[in-house]
């Protein structure tokens, strides 16, 4: 028996919970997954699987010789990988998926930089604010942006994402500016679906805080909420990726600078490291070279937004009595 083969089987039944998509994804027939599978477990001695007309299910035997297996595979794609030829160049189409706010304001020219890179090279995007199915979806590298990932996947960090609140300087003349996290709860803020539906946490110099808020629009999409909060609607939770250039130039102005929202790792998550194609492995590099630890999105704004300016006096000559209209920065 050839048990590589064997042992791939079983890790491609696992992964997709059917016989036949494995043996779709393995073309192979499922009279000959079948018959690998037996020969696995007559060598293990033990049976890996529950086997039903309806589905497949993994026996406590199955769950333990999984993790194994699969270390056995990468060992395999590791030993490949090093003897494969080292000024061998990316090739192929990948497909990968990220938040569309993610996808739009830097992972975009960062795929259009690799292509360039590399020519024999392609790349189908797929952008959605939700946790896709990889193996459904055929996905072969997620750009996801969570402290809480998946067990079952493996992830590699690219970046951090760091979070402000924010608004317009209009906004704040309107309503007044907060002085400390409590005073939230009479502002008008924007919320996230997934991200701080009805809480925000921040940490300041006396501890984390956990503040209840509402709004009157929220949305599964942060750029969405962007463009309400550049509306003058109200206070929004953004991403330091998707307000830099805003916060910038002033356009909207850093709320409660002294206390931050919790901060996400921005991580590359595929199944497994089972032969990897070049591709994916050299866009990881990639990206993790490009964005890293130290994103230049935050460096973009952080010394001219953290602290807000204090307004601008007029010169004592032409000091007026009546309010002056403070400008908003474009």
């Amino acid at each position: 028996m050839d048990r590589i083969t064997a042992i791939t089987v079983f890790v491609a039944v696992a992964d997709r919970g059917s016989l036949t998509a494995a043996g779709e994804a393995l073309d192979m027939s499922r009279a000959m997954v079948t018959r690998y599978l037996a020969e696995l477990e007559r060598w293990l001695g033990a049976r890996v699987l529950h086997r039903t007309t309806r589905r497949v299910s993994l026996t406590p035997a199955g769950e333990a010789a999984l993790t194994r297996c699969r270390q056995i595979l990468e060992l395999g794609d590791d030993l490949r990988a090093v003897l494969a030829d080292p000024g061998a160049a990316p090739h192929g189409t990948m497909r990968i998926t990220c938040s569309t706010s993610f996808g739009y304001s830097h992972l975009a020219a960062a795929v259009a930089d690799y292509v360039a890179q590399y020519p024999g090279t392609a790349i189908d995007m797929l952008l959605i604010d939700r946790a896709v199915n990889l193996v459904e979806e055929r996905i072969d590298l997620a750009i996801r942006i969570s402290n809480d990932l998946d067990a079952s996947l493996i992830a590699r960090k690219l970046s951090i994402c760091r979070s402000v609140l924010c608004a317009t300087p209009a906004y704040l003349r309107a309503h007044g500016k907060p002085q400390r996290p409590q005073d939230l709860s009479q502002h008008n803020c924007l919320l996230h679906y997934y991200v701080g539906k009805s809480h925000w946490r921040l940490s300041g110099a006396e501890g984390a805080v956990s503040v209840p808020v509402s709004g009157n629009i929220s949305a599964n999409e942060a750029t969405v909420l962007l463009q309400a909060v550049r509306a003058d609607a109200g206070i929004a939770m953004l991403p330091t990726y998707l307000v830099a250039s805003a916060l910038a130039v002033g356009e909207l102005v850093v709320v409660l600078p002294d206390h931050a929202p919790e901060s996400m790792g921005i991580y590359g998550v595929y199944v497994s490291r089972r032969q990897m194609p070049l591709i994916v492995r050299s866009f990881l590099d990639f990206l993790a070279e490009r964005f890293g630890d130290s994103p230049a999105w935050d460096a973009a704004w952080s010394k001219a937004a953290r602290i807000s300016p204090a307004p601008r006096k007029k010169p004592a000559a032409v000091r007026s009595s009546k309010p002056t209209r403070a400008r908003r920065a474009r």
